[in-house]
């Protein structure tokens, strides 16, 4: 039997020639349906678009990186294990960059088509098998979102703006401060001023 013909030099992979969204599936035929059997799942995937919140989230395309372990029971297949993912977004208090990596751990069961799991559960309260495949990407963009932070901060103790200049406060001084006249007082403020020359003003001839 003649051997399999290798891959050319630059060739690009099976994978890499997948559209994205059909990468985030996962070929159940090898795990195969023996309550027991399992299968270990490293890969890095490239991230979906919307994986974020007003602030922060997930670049599209950044990569994904998914240790993941594949156990099929009597209702389905278990995936539970660890994702990261980095993050980029700007900080809730003084819109500065924000750069992070998200480390997650999920579980889920994906049940079988037929199963009790899937017969007795509403279509928004579990995940399905679809045929020999199931499809990752559902399950990360739900846990990936819920975990984002509405408000991210660029440190702990990040102390935002000034209200007046609207500069960084953490890059001001610890003196820094706006001397603030009431808008309804300003006009009178400028008849109280002593004009050059007068007793208090400034003498334009004094050296």
């Amino acid at each position: 039997m003649p051997a399999a013909p290798l891959p050319r030099p630059g060739a690009a992979s099976t994978d890499a020639r997948r559209p994205a969204a059909d990468l985030w599936r996962v070929d159940l035929r090898e795990l195969g349906r023996r309550a027991g059997s399992m299968q270990e799942l490293d890969r890095s995937l490239p991230a979906p678009e919307g994986l974020r919140v007003e602030l922060i989230g997930v670049p599209e395309g950044a990569p994904v990186q998914l240790h993941l372990r594949l156990e099929a029971v009597m209702e389905g297949v278990l995936v539970s294990g660890d994702l990261e993912a980095p993050l980029v977004g700007q900080c809730a208090r003084c819109l500065e960059d924000v750069e992070d990596t998200l480390h997650l751990s999920v579980q889920e069961l994906f049940a079988y088509s037929g199963s009790t799991t899937e017969a007795t559960s509403e279509e928004d309260e579990v995940r399905r098998v679809d045929g020999e495949h199931l499809d990752l990407e559902p399950m990360v963009r739900d846990a990936v979102v819920l975990a984002l932070p509405l408000a991210p901060t660029c440190t702990d103790d990040c102390s935002g703006l000034c209200v007046d200049c609207g500069e960084r406060l953490d890059d001001l001084p610890a003196d820094h401060s706006h001397d603030v006249v009431d808008p309804r007082w300003a006009g009178l403020a400028g008849k109280l001023t002593p004009p050059p020359g007068a007793p208090g003003g400034t003498n334009p001839k004094e050296n």
